[in-house]
Order: structure tokens, then sequence, then C-alpha cells
């Protein structure tokens, strides 16, 4: 009582006695520093200035006062020398010397006597900050504190009388302003009322009596006392009476109310009660029980409030106050929000840093709400601009720093329960002074050369040459050469320092690694001039500056800017309303805007004309995301677009009803329902539950109603009638309402439960149908359905059953077992089985087909008794599926029913059970859905994805077999997922190329027509700003040239199909070699023009290394003699050899070719072919023909290889890859389009081409081609030369569309994906039937020539094997003679030669070696 009386006169003397205190007491707090470094960093150098402890020992904080009365706002700085004091209110400097109430004490604190305040003068009532000043060293500011003037007291409420039985609790309301609440105390019958553990006074001033006694009865009033003389309240009279007759009902006379407090106070929620009998308090948080015994921190008041002290954050939640008397049970709930000032979790550091560097000042803060950070440099706020700019948030950066911008720097961080500060110092050491330490973190990558320290030695000079090689609207890309000094320059670094022309504040941009000698300046301002110069680096420091260099940047066209504050809300569920304002930049008057509008997950932007600064849309899409953005166009044209903004019409009730419902009847008294949602676009809002309807048939009035909350899709209705028929129908629910119903649907419940008290009988057939690796196994249930079956166990095994077991669902009736073994013995079982167990089994054996049999024989039963089909007998199963693909993830499943009337329309309780699948991957398992129309809508499939559908029908206890499938491609979509394992490698040899390799995305969504690759050397930069490369097809490689050397480059890849563009791959980093290297393998030669001829010897070695042209040509001149002199000797051979041929074999031959006119040479071992040359496909080598080792004459009858067997074993496979390779790129990207033939390198063939003996061919269209492969057997007369295999005459078309359509001879393109890599000259197709290849499209590689050409002509042909590409190789081919001789030749070869024929012979063999000379000499 005394303390509370005294406490008044307390209040005024208390500022000089912590005043005193603070004297005795001062010395530096811990966490006060605003730039405290700790302990000073030692000298480097005799030059280097040491960081200087400047910090606030003691801040000023927020303090209550009242009028009259004296304030002491502390405040004491430490320096060394001692700083000068100053203070500031409101921002303002207070002139302290002329001010008679206000005085500066010696320790820095402000004291003001005899406050003032009154209802229209406030003087002392404000912000206050104390400012610390040395005048060589710099300015600090404390944290801002808030003095407060308690007002004139005023009574928002007062006393009233009450009445309260003894026992109970009693409130005395007695509320005033709340800066008075402290100077509130309460009396009884006029004396002040003492408080204790029963009588409690509550935050707010009300009075709380707890377990109220007689004594408690009398007059209260509360009284005021804020130094002017006291304010009482009204009296009011409190009655205790005695026990009621009848008992009074449980009531709260005092609830909490919603509070915020800040870390560190202390709350007190309250909460009182009234009843008898008289009730118990206890509280909860978030529906857990307050355990008050058990924490230091929570205490329950008289009356039942709680009290909570030293609130942390951990305390914010909702608690709830449950009054409990026995006879009922109260309660009420508050929500505590907790506060929290701001806190420093990284403080600004101390910097050392030379002119023209940038820096960053860290300031990293928390707090609740999140403060809002400001930076003040030596006292006076930093306002952002080009130089200085606040990044990330909080921190300052600082560019291009010059002397003046040494001194303190504070981060003050600020929010609506306080504010903290927090600084560090700048130090700018002259440029011949080394930085002392390490970098710190606070130097920006630009500036952190600059931070080795030197040594003595020679410096380089300025660099040379310095031009601006690239000028742009915003950066300038700058190049030099090395100094004089240091010509080679290798361990030089350089400097580029650059600033706006009349700007004395200078930047540095450094190059990224020694010897660089180019530098791209960013973020310049467009028509602007700078200044650049450029500076080199050794180890032992900077060198000469080189002379100044003045660069204006490009103009910029003078578009607007973009409008700013630009927002869009909802009006209704239909429209939306945006707005913005006019462009900072206009750049000239606004002609109009455009707003441009889409729908969120569609591609279709639409726009709209508008001439002011607000537009609404109607007509859109109910509770529908939308996106807008606008651009503001001047004379020149459109400007630069907003940021988009998203916003969401309103909900409504949905427009359509719930689909694919369906009933099942459960049992005799339940029914299961089951539906979908409306479709999305119907849905019209968050589906918040569905209304379930349903009323007896027979009573059409009485409907009972049922709701479902949440997505929940099915409900089971119970408490039916037995027997009886139903009606169902199902409506959604949004916040908005209720949408429309579903027609009604009805069934009829059993007539009694199905038995589950024993097993399920025998099934009443089983029959079996094997196959090669699979049996088909189908059933019927068993005839008595009076026994609940809840499925079936299908066992299987060699010779026994009991070695695979697998269960099935009741409702299904046939099953296939997989993974057999062919021409094997299996015993099949099939058992039902219910919650009881299992029934009694059903035994068949059938025998697998062998894998030979590939025929649809009818069952293999054995031992398979015919069954008769229990009744009821099965339903006919749905016909006519079909599948209707309406998007991309949705298709629509029709059918017809035959057991429905002609109609189709259905009035009794059936349902449909539709399932699907997907094939890929193999093991994909069967979804279903039930409906109870003719149709259902499959919705969330995968795009471009085929899909197998089939449906069954049930009725009652009654199902159809699964009908026929139908089959249905969902359409595509744009790929939504990037390309896959994106690789960057340098092409060996080619240190300017490189090879970018990837793997499709996974999820295409679509046959990929093509890709984007996307590569820069900048990672941050806009992507439109990145070199793009497209590549058409479906290839997963490709080659970008020319980059630059030894630099870094970023790569991303984005795939497309016919939809669009998918998303773009994570960027991938490469940095190009350092030197250019010899070509190696997979190396592509450059492009030397049409008239360059290589040598003949430039394949490649086995290893891929380049031969030397002059071995190459030596080892091609001695093999070439070599075969002339092989040639001539079998010549010689073959003419003695024909002369000795008897007459019998010749009318042989002659009768053979009469019949059937082969152009085969049929004979005995000693007919000579006439000679023919190899031409391998690799080596390019001309050899003489080699006989065949094998015996049989037929197998060296003839130089033309007989059928694709004799050229390469091309599979399938190869031939389907070649087909797709058809249109691949030609020409030098051909090594992109690596075979996946590669495999097969060892299969190299020789193909054969014989020039004199080939006769001439039918014309040939020199352009891409879709000719055939011609093939066919040839008919053989002689039995005793017969040719078993036939003789094929095939022609390679090529693929390639670069040939010259005037030449008389196409040139060949041999490309690397072909498995043949060879020239083919095709024979003459002989009579017969003519079969085509359609895998193969080609066209005659060296074809003859027209009659009457005799000019030799010569053509390239680009000669390439797997994974290498070589450059193009002449190739001679002789003419073709002339038809007469040709014919003469053919007639001729079928007997012996006589002198004239092999003087012609002899003639062609002289051309051929010329034409051979040709080549080597070439």
């Amino acid at each position: 009582m005394a303390a509370e009386r005294g406490a008044r006169r307390l209040f005024s003397t208390s500022s000089l006695w912590l005043y005193c205190l603070l004297l005795l007491l001062g010395r530096p707090a811990p966490g006060a520093a605003a730039a405290r470094s700790g302990s000073p960093q030692q000298s480097a150098g005799a030059s280097i200035r040491t960081f200087t402890p400047f910090y606030f020992l003691v801040e000023p904080v927020d303090t209550l006062s009242v009028r009259g009365s004296s304030v002491i706002l502390n405040c004491s700085a430490y320096s060394e020398p001692s700083p000068k004091i100053e203070w500031k209110k409101d921002g303002t400097f207070l002139n302290l010397v002329s001010d008679d109430r206000r005085q500066l004490l010696p320790d820095g604190s402000l004291f003001i006597s005899n406050v003032v305040h009154s209802k229209h003068n406030k003087p002392d009532e404000g912000y206050y900050q104390c400012v610390a000043t040395v005048d060589s060293l710099g300015t600090i500011v404390s944290r801002t504190a808030k003095l407060t003037v308690a007002g004139l007291p005023r009574f928002t409420s007062q006393p009233e009388p009450s009445s309260v039985y003894a026992g109970n609790s009693a409130i005395l309301n007695c509320e005033v302003n709340a800066d008075l609440v402290p100077f509130v105390r309460w009396e009884q019958n006029r004396q002040p009322l003492l408080l204790d553990d029963r009588v409690i006074k509550l935050p707010g001033g009300t009075l709380v009596i707890s377990n109220v006694t007689e004594g408690d009865g009398g007059l209260y009033r509360c009284v005021v006392e804020s130094g002017g003389p006291p304010k009482y309240s009204d009296e009011a009279e409190l009655k205790v009476l005695p026990d009621p007759e009848e008992t009074p009902n449980l009531i709260f006379l005092k609830q909490p109310s919603s509070l915020v407090r800040v870390v560190g106070q202390s709350a007190v929620l309250p909460c009182v009660a009234s009843g008898l009998p008289a009730p118990t308090m206890r509280w909860m948080k978030n529906e857990e029980a307050l355990d008050m015994e058990g924490s230091e921190r929570l205490v329950l008041l008289a009356g039942g409030s709680l009290e909570i002290s030293d609130i942390t954050e951990d305390d914010a939640g909702t608690y709830f106050c449950i009054a409990d008397n026995g006879n009922e049970t109260i309660e009420a709930q508050a929500e505590l929000t907790v506060q929290a000032q701001p806190e420093f979790l990284k403080q600004p550091a101390n910097i050392y840093a030379h002119e023209s560097m940038d820096i960053v000042f860290e300031c990293e803060v928390t707090g609740k709400p999140t403060p809002t950070v400001k930076w003040v440099k030596n006292g006076d706020m930093v306002i952002p601009s080009d130089y200085f700019k606040i990044v990330k948030e909080h921190n300052l950066q600082v560019l291009g720093l010059v002397k003046s911008d040494e001194g303190f720097y504070q981060c003050i961080a600020e929010n609506d329960v306080g504010n903290a500060q927090a600084g560090a110092q700048l130090i700018i050491l002259e440029h011949d002074v080394a930085i002392p330490t390490l970098p710190p973190t606070s130097l920006t990558s630009a500036t952190t050369d600059h931070l080795a320290p030197a040594t003595t030695g020679p410096l380089p000079s300025a660099p040379r040459d310095v031009v601006a090689s690239l000028v742009s609207t915003r950066f300038i890309k700058l190049t030099w050469r090395t100094p004089a000094s240091d010509p080679h320059g290798d361990n030089l670094t350089y400097s580029v320092f650059y600033t706006k022309e009349g700007i004395a504040r200078e930047r540095v941009e450094n190059t990224s690694r020694p010897g660089e000698m180019q530098v791209t300046i960013q973020n310049l301002m467009p028509a602007t001039v700078y200044i650049f110069r450029v500076v080199a680096q050794n180890k032992h420091g900077s060198g000469e500056s080189s002379a100044p260099l003045r660069v204006e940047t490009q103009p910029e066209v003078q578009l607007p800017g973009p409008a700013p504050n630009i927002r869009a809300y909802a009006t209704s569920p239909t429209s939306i309303t945006v707005t913005w304002e006019t462009p900072l930049s206009g750049n000239g008057e606004i002609q109009n805007y455009k707003l441009y509008y889409m729908e969120k997950g569609t591609d279709k932007e639409q726009d709209v004309d508008i001439s002011s600064h607000s537009y609404t849309l109607n007509g859109l899409k109910k509770y529908t995301e939308y996106s807008f953005r606008v651009v503001a166009y001047n004379k020149h044209g459109p400007g630069v677009s907003t940021q988009d903004v998203a916003v969401r019409t309103l909900s409504d009730v949905p427009s359509a009803a719930p689909q694919n419902l369906s009933l099942e009847v459960r049992n005799s008294k339940s029914i299961m329902i089951h539906w979908q949602p409306p479709s999305p676009a119907t849905q019209n809002g968050q589906i918040t539950g569905y209304k379930i309807r349903y009323r007896k048939a027979s009573r059409k009035s009485d409907v009972t109603e049922t709701l479902v909350t949440g997505t929940q899709l099915s409900q089971l209705i119970e408490g039916l009638d037995r027997g009886t028929e139903y009606n169902f129908r199902v409506a959604a629910l949004t916040v908005n309402g209720t949408g429309p119903a579903t027609d009604w649907l009805s069934t009829e419940t059993f007539e009694s439960d199905l038995d589950e008290t024993r097993v399920p009988e025998v099934p009443s057939s089983l029959h079996v149908r094997p196959l090669v690796t699979s049996i088909v196994v189908s059933w019927t249930p068993p005839e008595n359905q009076n026994i609940v079956v809840r499925g079936y166990a299908i066992g299987y095994g060699i010779g026994s059953p009991h070695a695979q077991t697998i269960k099935v669902d009741y409702k299904q009736r046939y099953y296939t077992i997989e993974n057999l073994d062919p021409s094997s013995h299996y015993v099949i079982t099939l058992k039902a089985f219910n919650n009881v167990g299992e029934g009694i089994p059903l035994y068949e054996s059938a025998v697998t087909r062998p894998h030979t049999d590939t025929s649809e024989v009818d069952l293999f039963v054995i031992n398979a008794p015919y069954t008769p089909v229990p009744d009821p007998t099965p339903m006919m199963p749905p016909v006519g599926v079909q599948a209707s693909i309406l998007s991309h993830d949705t298709i629509r499943i029709t059918w017809a029913d035959n057991s429905l009337p002609k109609h189709q329309k259905i009035t009794d309780s059936r349902y449909y059970t539709v399932r699907w699948k997907t094939n890929i991957p193999a093991n994909t398992k069967y979804k279903n859905a039930n409906a109870t129309t003719l149709s259902y809508l499959v919705t969330g499939l995968k795009p471009n994805t085929l899909y197998e559908f089939s449906v069954m029908v049930t009725k009652g206890r009654r199902s159809s077999t699964w009908s026929m499938t139908a089959h249905g491609t969902t359409f595509e979509l744009v790929p939504t997922s990037p390309p896959k394992d994106v690789t960057v490698v340098s092409k060996e040899g080619k240190p300017r190329t490189i090879i970018v390799n990837w793997q499709p995305p996974s999820e295409a969504n679509g046959k990929i027509t093509g890709y984007i690759i996307y590569y820069s050397t900048d990672v941050n930069a806009e992507i439109h700003d990145w070199v793009i490369e497209p590549v058409v097809g479906n290839r997963l490689t490709h080659q970008i040239q020319e980059l630059t050397l030894d630099t870094p480059y970023y790569f991303k890849i984005q795939a497309r199909n016919s939809k669009g563009m998918g998303p773009m791959s994570e960027a991938v980093q490469f940095r190009t070699p350092k030197a250019s290297g010899s070509a190696g393998k997979g190396s592509r030669l450059p492009d030397l023009g049409s008239d360059y001829k290589p040598p003949m010897s430039g394949s490649n070695s086995p290893h891929g290394s380049p031969t030397s042209p002059l071995d190459s040509n030596m080892l091609l001149v001695i093999i070439v003699s070599v075969g002339v002199i092989t040639i001539v000797v079998v010549v010689i051979i073959a003419v003695f050899c024909t002369r000795r041929t008897t007459s019998h074999q010749k009318k042989k031959r002659a009768a053979c070719k009469s019949v059937n006119g082969s152009h085969k040479y049929k004979g005995n071992s000693k007919d000579v072919k006439p000679p023919d040359l190899w031409i391998h496909h690799e080596r390019l080598e001309l050899k003489p023909i080699d006989k065949s080792p094998d015996p049989n004459p037929i197998m060296t009858d003839t130089p033309i290889p007989r059928n694709s067997q004799d050229i390469t074993p091309i599979d399938n496979s190869m031939d389907s890859n070649i087909h797709q390779r058809r249109n691949s790129y030609r020409g030098h990207e051909s090594e992109d389009s690596m075979s996946t033939l590669a495999g097969r390198r060892g299969m190299r063939p020789k193909m054969m081409m014989p020039f004199d003996s080939q006769p001439p061919q039918q014309s040939v269209r020199n352009t891409p081609s879709t000719d055939t492969m011609p093939a066919s057997s040839s008919q053989t007369c002689c039995t005793d030369h017969q040719d078993p295999e036939g003789a094929t005459s095939s022609s390679y078309l090529a693929s390639s569309q670069e040939e010259d359509s005037g030449q008389s001879l196409p040139t060949a393109h041999v490309r690397p994906s072909h498995p043949l890599k060879s020239f083919a000259v095709p024979a003459i197709p002989p009579p017969g039937p003519t079969t085509y290849d359609p895998a193969l499209p080609s066209t005659p590689l060296l074809s003859q020539q027209a009659l009457n050409h005799h000019i030799h002509s010569v053509k390239t042909a680009s000669i390439g094997t797997l994974g290498r590409s070589r450059p193009p190789m002449p190739v001679v081919v002789p003419s073709a003679p002339e038809v007469q001789e040709t014919t003469r030749m053919l007639e001729d070869s079928e007997s012996s030669y006589e002198p004239d024929e092999l003087t012609k012979e002899m003639a062609h063999l002289e051309g051929l070696m010329k034409d051979l000379n040709a080549i080597t000499t070439a």
C-alpha cells in the first residue's frame, strides 16, 4: 500500500538515481557497439592506419513520463580521443546551449526537467537519437528512443454496482488510457485496497476478487495519480448474496482477448467465470493442456486469469480458457501474438580498400515483424544511387571508392517494436600500400586481385592499343595488347578503370585470369560517355596506366518504360479489373496501352487496346487464374512490358453435376455410392464437399440428405430396408453453395444377406486354353450364390498345382498364367475363398504348345469333363467399345449393351466397370472405374500414350466378361521435362569446336521434332541474349564451331515437338581448351572448295592419325603396279585356258544362255573370269581379284555379288536404321549423325567393280530416288551347273540431295551411317519378276555414262567410315563401251576368246592402265 502510494514521488527522482548509478558502473556494454572492431589490427607497415574503436557504451531506451516530471535519456560513447555528443529530436539537432529545460550531462546523457505536455503543446514527446562525433574519424548515431508523456486521465469505463454469491468471483471495471495504467489504484470504502493472491488488478486496471466473502462487500472506486491532483472514478457498490434457491448458469464475467506482446515482456490473459457451484478454471494452448505446476513462467491468477512472464516466440498461439463446475462447461479463446525487436545475425565488418574498388558491407537482421534496414554514413542517411546500392535486401554496396568514402557506416534495423544499429569503419589506403589481410568476404570479386601484397621489382609498362572492340547500349568490350615491357604477358593481370565523363568517382573491373586481355564492362547507361584506362599488374605491383580512352555507348530507342503499380483484382466470378499508372520514363506522350492477358495453363495470349489506366475484363472463366501485363505505346512503338501479375476469378457454385455416379449394393441394408467430381472447367471453385440425397422409390417425397465433406468420392449408406429400391442423386458443394445434382439413379437392396459362416462351394466350371508360354484360365462362380465369395485362388505347376498360387478378385472370370515353359504338362486348381477360408478345389491340366506351334487351335483340355454353366448365367459383355480422344489427358469411352432394349435406356440397377492401361512399361496395372451410363470420361492420362480400354457390366450378383478392347492414343503436349544428360566435350584436334551430346527428355509428350541449343559466356544473361543453335529432327549430338579459346561457355538445351517448346535444361559449363591441336579421331577437315582435290592417300591410319601424303602415294603406286602386272598375267592365263575349252562345253553354255539368258559364266574350274577389280571400302586400295578358295566352280563364275548375303549380312534392324537415316545431315555435318552400326566395324565387305565386262545400265535419274534394289533368282537349265543361291543384282541408292543434275555421272555420297561404306556397280537385272525392298531406298552410286560419251569423267565420293569422316577423294570411272560392243562381249563371253577378241580385251586393259596411272598421278 505504501509502495503504491509513493509511486509518483519515486518516479520523479528515479531518473537522477539511474544517472548516478550509470556513472558509477559505466563500462563498455557487449553488443552495443556501433563500429567496434574488437582489438585493433596490427599495422602491416608504417603507413597503414589501424581501425579505431568507436562505439556506444549506453544507448537511450523508450521512456514513459508524466507531465511536470524530469526525464534522463542515457547515452555514452567510447573513443580515443573522446567524442563530441549531440542529440537529435525527430531527426533535427537540438540546440542545448540556449535551452533552459534540456541540458547535456557530462557523460553525454540528455536531462529534461519539468516535462511539458498539454493537448495542443507537446514539445518534449517524440523520438530522440544520440549522435557521437570524432573530428578526425567520423560520426556514429545511436538507436532511436521514444519519449512518451502520459496524457490527462480519462476513464473509458468505470465501476458499476454488482452483486455476487459468496464463494464466486467478482470483477469491477476501470479502464483508462493505456499510458496511465501504471498509475491506477483501487479504494474500498474510500480506503486504499490492499492487493494479494485473492484480490488482483489486471493490466488494464480492472479489479478481480475471487472466492468472495461478506467482508468484500462495500463501495469501490479507482484512482489515477499521474503527477497532478488524483482523479477518481464513480463509486460502485458490491453486494455479497447468500446461496440462491435456483442454481445460476455458468457464465463468463471476463473473457480473454487477443494480445500482442514483445519478447521478454509479460502477458495476462484475463478469464473470470461465475456460477454455482463455483467453477474450476483450466487453460489449453493449441488444444494441448498447459502444465501450470511444471512451469515457472505460467501462473494462474485469482479468478482464473493466466499470466505468462518472460515471453518467448514459442509462446505465440491460441489459448483456450475452460470453466467447469460439474454441471456445465464453457470455454473462450484468445490469440497471443509475439513480436521481436530487431537483432543482428551478421554485423558489418571493418574494411580496408583502395580507391576505385567496389566493396560490400554485409548486414543480416532478424525480427518480427521483419525489420526494414537503412544505412547511415557518418550520421547521414545513405541515399541509393548509381554508386551506393542496396544488394541482397540489406547489404550496402559502394562502387568505385573515392577518398571521401572513408568513415563509419552503420546498419540501422527497425520494426514496429524497436530498432537497433551496428556499424563498421572503412579505411582507404594509398595504391602503393598493400592491404595487410587476406581478402575479406565484403570485397567483391571484381576487386580482390588488388589484395596480393607487393614485393620489390620492376613494374609493367602501360598496356598498348586499348580499343573498344564492341560498343552496345549498356556494355562495352575492351581489348588491348601486352605492355612493351612484357611482350608475353602470361603472368600479368589487368585492371580496367572507368568513370562517367565529368564524374570523379572511378570504378574498376579486373580480368578473370592471368594473360587475359579483354574485359566486358556491364551495366552502363545508354548514350553516355565513359573514360577507360587499363593498368597491368605483376607480382611486384601495378604498372603504368594506359592513355585514357573515351567511348560513348549507343543510344536506346526512346520507348516508354514499364507501367508502375500494376494491380489486378477479381470483381466477380467472371470479371477482373486491372489498374496501373503512367510510366515514369514515358519518353514522350503515351498514346495508348495494350493489356495482355492469358489463362494459366494455356499458351494463347490475348490483348486489348486501352487509353485509360484501368480496364475490367468480363466473360472470363469462373475460378480460373489469369496473368496480366501492360505495355505502353508512344510514337516510337511499344515500350517495356510490366511484370506479369496473376489473379484468380472468384468462385461460384458448380455449373455441372458430379460424373460417373454408380451404386453398389453391399448387403441387404447398405449401398455404396461412388462418383467422380465435376469436370475441372465446371467446378467453379474448390469443391468443399458433396450433398447426397436418397429416397425410397415408392415414396417420392421422403428425401434423406447426407453431407460428405472434403474430397471424399464415395459414401456407404447404411440402415436401409431389405429388398427395397432406392433412388440416389449427388451434388457438389463450394463455399458459394450447391451445384446441380445428378439424375436420380436407383438400385435395390438384397432380400437377404449372403452367408459367410462357411467357405464357398466349388466353382461350377473351369476351362483352360494352353498357348506356347501361357495358359488362359476361365471359370464360372459356384452354383450356390448365397455364400459370400471374396475371390478366387488359382494354383498351378508342372505335375503339381501347388508350385505357384495367384489370388484374383471375386468379379474376375478369367486369368492368363504367363511365363510358362513350352511343351510342359501343367496342373491347375481353382478355389473360391472368403473370410472363413478356401472352398473345394476344381482341377484341370493342360500341356503348353511347342515353340513351333503358332496356330490358334481350340482348347487343349485334358480330362476336362463338360461342366454346365450355372444359373444365373453371366451377362453379355458390352459391345462396340470406342475410344474418342478429347485432349492430351482425356479420352471418352462409349459402348453399347445388347442386353438393353433398342433405345439403350438403363432402367435397372446395373453398372459398368471400365478398365484401362498402357503397355509402356509392360507391367503396368489396370485402373478401374464404375459408370452407370453408356459412356465414361477417363482423365489424368499421359500425353501421346496408347491406351487400351475394355468394359464389363454388373447387375446385382451377375457380371459379364470383359468386352473387346478399344485403343486410343492421347494427343501430344509440349515436353514437360528438359533434355537429360547434357554433356559437352571438345573435339580432338579442333579446340575451337565442341560437341554437345544429350538424351531426349523423359517426358517428351510427343515426337521430338528438334532441339534448340542456347549458349553464352554469361550464365546470368537474359535468355534472349544467348546464342541459339537449332537442331532439326531427333539428333542427339551437335557441333558448335569457332568458339573462343580458353573461355567458359554455358549450354542449355530445349526440346521441341509439334505442340511447342519444353523447359530448358540446367546450364552446363564447359571451358574451351587453351591452344589448338592437331586433328585427331573424329575431327573434320575444313571445307576447301569444290576445286580442291585431295590425294588418294588421305585415309586415316588404323589409329585415327593421318598418314603423310608422300608415304601414302608411294604405297598406292606400289599396290597399283602390282595389281596391273597381276591383271596382265591373269588375262594371258585366261586366253590360254579358254582356247582349250571343248566345243561340248561351248555348246552346253550356249544352250544355257538360250534357255535362261543368264549372264553368269557356267563352267568348270578351268573357266577363268575376265579381270575385275576390288575396291576396298575403307583403304580405297585397287587389287587384282583373288580366286575364291572355295573349289566350287559356281562360286567363281561371276564377279557380281549373288545376293545381299554376298555383300553384307544386313538384318532388319539395319534396314530400318538406314531408312531412318535417309535424311540425315549431309556434307560436313555427316559426322554428327553417328551410326548405330558402329559395332559392325569388322564386317567391311569388298565390292567388285567390273569395268570392261559390265554391260550398259538403264538410264538413272540424277535425283534423290526411291528406285529399287532389284533382286531375282536366275533360272537354271543345266542340272550339273545350277546356281543354288541365284544371282542378285543390287543397286544402292544414295539419298543425298546434293547431286548436280547437270552432270552425266552422279556424285556418290557414301555416308558413314551406311553399313557397306563402298561402291556398288549393279549388273543388268536378269529376266524374271523384280522384287522391291523399300527399306533401302537408293540410287546407283556409279552408273554407266550415256551413249556416245567416251570422255572419262572424274567425280568425288565422300568416303567415310564409322565414327570417322574423310575429305572427298576422286574416283576415276571409265566410260562404258558402245551398246553393240557390249552386246558382242556378252555373247562372246560364253565361248573361248578368238585372237581379235583378245586384241580388244588387251585394248581395254591398256585403257584401264592409263586410268590407273591417272589415279596415281592425281
